[in-house]
């Protein structure tokens, strides 16, 4: 039963549209909405994309979070989160990353899919994903937040709906390091050393994603088929991190090392 009529769903993906353009994190929607479900917040998302693509943005592909069983378990979840890419939040990898455009960062490690076939749900599994991609290659997700995540007012944390409504907290990929196939290595053990200015942040193995990323890519490709969607050939898909965020401001560089898989960094600025 949803508890957002399409007048609340348009006014919170406006909220959401005004917070990222003037910097101003807002209320969450979540106490505002109590009542409000997963479903509520997807539409949220759906409904502040919309606008986004109004605008003249296009979708290059998909991220995935909440991958992990201790983000789960600390948010009483039981399944990821996803969000959608577009194209203003491509960065260069190497390149500046301009903090003016954001709030309050954040910067994780993961394996990104390119995928070479369309993909659709629901049953798709891991060796669909597998045989659908073109290549997997090193990446940095970008996080940003247009809600707070504590309420100034009465304490209360954010929750998923506040951050499924949030686009998934996503701001920004960077891509680089040495494209791979994937059926030639075990993306299990894909590992990546992440420094800030030199000094070592996290260390993580994709094994952390769900027991394999492509599960994590599975995932989304069911559930986007849950609303008609799918994937398409060419479109980027962040399988989730498998590093706690690291928090980056201004004149950081964060430089991620996959051993065999190349590098990738960003500097912000």
């Amino acid at each position: 039963m949803s508890a957002m009529d399409e007048a609340a769903v348009s006014a919170a993906a406006e909220r959401l549209d005004a917070a990222e353009r003037t910097r101003q994190q807002m209320r969450m929607l979540s106490l505002d909405h109590p009542g409000m479900t997963m479903d509520d917040a997807y539409r949220v998302q759906a409904a502040w994309i919309a606008r986004k693509r109004a605008a003249g943005r296009t979708v290059v592909g998909y991220k995935v979070g909440l991958t992990s069983k201790a983000m789960q378990y600390a948010l009483g979840i039981d399944e990821p989160d996803s969000g959608v890419l577009l194209d203003d939040m491509v960065f260069s990898d190497g390149g500046v990353i301009p903090v003016s455009r954001f709030i309050g960062l954040r910067i994780e490690a993961e394996l990104a899919f390119v995928m070479r076939s369309p993909l659709r749900g629901p049953g798709c599994s891991i060796f669909d994903v597998l045989d659908a991609t073109g290549y997997v290659t090193p990446a940095l997700e970008i996080l940003d937040t247009r809600v707070f995540r504590k309420d100034p007012d009465t304490g209360a944390a954010r929750t998923v709906l506040d951050t499924i409504s949030d686009n998934a907290a996503n701001a920004g990929i960077v891509v680089g390091g040495r494209p791979f196939r994937p059926h030639d290595h075990d993306l299990r053990w894909v590992a990546a050393v992440c420094s800030k200015n030199g000094s070592v942040e996290e260390t993580g193995v994709a094994a952390g994603v769900l027991n394999h990323p492509a599960r994590a890519v599975a995932w989304l490709t069911n559930k986007l088929g849950t609303f008609g969607q799918g994937l398409e050939p060419g479109h980027v898909v962040l399988s989730g991190s498998f590093i706690r965020p690291i928090e980056v401001a201004a004149g950081d560089t964060v430089h991620a090392d996959y051993g065999p898989f190349g590098t990738v960094s960003c500097h912000f600025a």
